[in-house]
């Protein structure tokens, strides 16, 4: 079981990167670059895209997790998994609420201050996926 749970846990890494890359990095700042694409359209997109995104992260954070407690994943293994796994946390809980609130805003026709609160998710993603290239690798070294 260890071995197919290691296993299981560098494909759910590697997976995940791929996710958090194709849609913060490719995805997102490109859609707002589109000809004609009105900034509350894509702000609506957005929410549910990200909303997607989200939803399978904690999936696979889940299941990062369990593959870690059951696997042989050794320690920088280990911390990879739980900073991938605690960065997904804070952006649930202490960022997407204030990205909300201000998308909420603009949505509703304010276009108030801009919020730094995307800088923050950003900064969150390069972490996150630092983390899941080392636990993906040393994995996979396993």
């Amino acid at each position: 079981m260890s071995d197919a749970a290691t296993a299981l846990g560098a494909a759910v890494a590697w997976l995940w990167l791929g996710m958090v890359l194709a849609i913060s990095f490719l995805e997102a700042p490109l859609k707002f670059r589109a000809p004609g694409l009105e900034l509350r359209v894509g702000l609506a997109i957005g929410r549910l895209v990200f909303r997607a995104l989200n939803t399978v992260e904690a999936v696979l954070a889940v299941v990062t997790v369990l593959a870690l407690v059951l696997g042989t994943p050794g320690p920088v293994a280990v911390v990879g998994g739980v900073v991938s796994v605690v960065v997904l946390g804070v952006q649930l809980a202490v960022v997407r609420p204030r990205l909300a609130r201000r998308s909420d805003r603009v949505l509703a026709g304010d276009d108030g201050p801009r919020s730094h609160a995307h800088f923050w998710y950003v900064g969150f993603e390069i972490v996150k996926v630092a983390a899941l290239v080392v636990l993906g690798v040393t994995l996979l070294a396993r």
